[in-house]
């Protein structure tokens, strides 16, 4: 039970702590993809306000020998000039962008191409990546390395027919940015995550030592308490026999063996518990007849159901096999059957059925009962628990029964539910 819970608390932590790392990894990617994109349309914004072209390739204003440009003050331009404005471009910006274009006639035929601002793609390339794009009727986006944008430009002189430009940056460099810097955010987030990993394990132990010690001291002060609570017992009922053997028997006696029968079932119960709880319960797992054990189980309560006036039935698959603890099974089998008569309505009806499906086999066990809340039940496989209604003199229980089930399906990896689907009966279902 304790390695359970240190894996479920390991699990827990690892899962919070990978969500937030997900959730800032993603964070900071989007952020960052974002300003990058930003900054690439800035730039194609500087290249369509000036037709297809960088501001760099305008020729540089003409001065005379005898004039000097004017300076307003003392301060060094260039200083400022190189820090980035809002869109991330700086005054260099215009002589590091790579790009190439193509204009476009109406009807899609190329009239010129400009790659005399890239060395990676030739005209034959620039003109079939235009063409493409125009069939499919893209005017903007990625293709590739490159970002493209459409603009209008002026027809032409001679067929005086409109045209169209594709404008392609060069991005290469920034993608390549953008996924080496993603690449290297889930590698180290993975590490980060295997050393967490590493200190949760370490630090765990330390932290459910406590638990663990506590927990100990409760299974040794169970054990230990059945064992002093058998002996008196045994004597109580040695002297309760011999008082009837003297005497006769009476209603004294009855109630007093009764009592001493819950009592015994209870402590059984409990060291039951106890040793289910331990890791490596010692459980023999073995082939054997399902069909048959929970046949030989079902069939004394046949007359137990009958006396108490119950009717109970019996569907069982046949010649059905199952791996497992056939002690622990029929133990299962006898536990809810016992919890079906003890709390079926009067007059009511028990269903109990095993068939196999293509990878599990099913368990259930149905009995009608006075009225229980609509929904999930699985409230009743928690210790002790017992539903008010059922707290009187007349149903005779611990509340115990049902942790032992859930117990012995938890160390067969099965799964146990209990559901009541119109408030007048109830159904537990096994699956192994």
């Amino acid at each position: 039970m304790i390695k359970s819970l240190q894996r479920r608390f390991i699990a827990i932590a690892m899962f919070s702590i990978a969500a937030v790392l997900i959730v800032m990894i993603a964070g900071i990617n989007v952020a960052n993809y974002i300003s990058v994109n930003q900054t690439l349309e800035s730039r194609l914004d500087m290249l369509s306000d000036n037709n297809g072209s960088s501001p760099a390739d305008d020729p540089a204003p003409e001065h005379s020998d005898d004039t000097v440009p004017e300076r307003s003050d003392d301060t060094t331009p260039m200083d400022s000039s190189d820090k980035p404005s809002s869109n991330g471009l700086t005054a260099e910006s215009a002589y590091d962008t790579r790009y190439f274009t193509v204009t476009l006639h109406e009807d899609g035929t190329v009239y010129s191409i400009n790659t005399g601002k890239i060395s990676a793609i030739s005209t034959e390339d620039a003109s079939n990546m235009a063409s493409s794009l125009y069939n499919e009727g893209k005017t903007a986006g990625y293709t590739g390395n490159y970002k493209y944008r459409v603009i209008a430009v002026s027809a032409d002189s001679i067929s005086d027919k409109a045209m169209i430009m594709y404008i392609f940056l060069d991005c290469e460099r920034e993608l390549n940015t953008l996924r080496s810097y993603f690449a290297v955010s889930i590698i180290m987030s993975i590490i980060g995550l295997l050393l967490v990993f590493l200190l949760v394990v370490l630090l765990s132990q330390k932290a459910l030592r406590p638990v663990r010690e506590s927990y100990s001291k409760q299974k040794r002060f169970i054990t230990d308490a059945s064992h002093e609570i058998k002996t008196p017992l045994t004597i109580i009922d040695a002297n309760t026999e011999i008082l009837e053997m003297t005497n006769g028997e009476n209603e004294w006696t009855i109630s007093t063996r009764n009592q001493i029968a819950r009592l015994t079932a209870l402590t059984e119960k409990m060291v039951f518990l106890t040793r289910m709880d331990e890791e490596g319960n010692n459980m023999t797992m073995l082939d054997f007849s399902l069909s048959d054990a929970v046949a030989e189980t079902a069939e004394p309560f046949l007359a137990v159901a009958r006396t108490k006036g119950l009717s109970l039935e019996i569907n069982i698959e046949p010649n059905m096999t199952y791996h497992g603890d056939e002690a622990a099974i029929r133990r299962l089998v006898s536990l809810l059957l016992d919890n079906a008569v003890k709390y079926s309505s009067d007059s009511g009806s028990i269903r109990l059925s095993l068939q196999s499906g293509p990878r599990s086999k099913r368990l259930t066990v149905w009995n009608s009962v006075d009225e229980i809340d609509v929904g999930n039940q699985d409230i009743l496989f928690d210790r002790f628990y017992r539903r008010d209604s059922s707290r009187s003199q007349d149903v005779r229980g611990h509340g115990i029964g049902l942790s032992a089930a859930y117990a012995i399906v938890q160390a067969h990896k099965g799964k146990i539910t209990a559901k009541s689907e119109d408030g007048r009966s109830i159904i537990f279902t096994i699956i192994f």
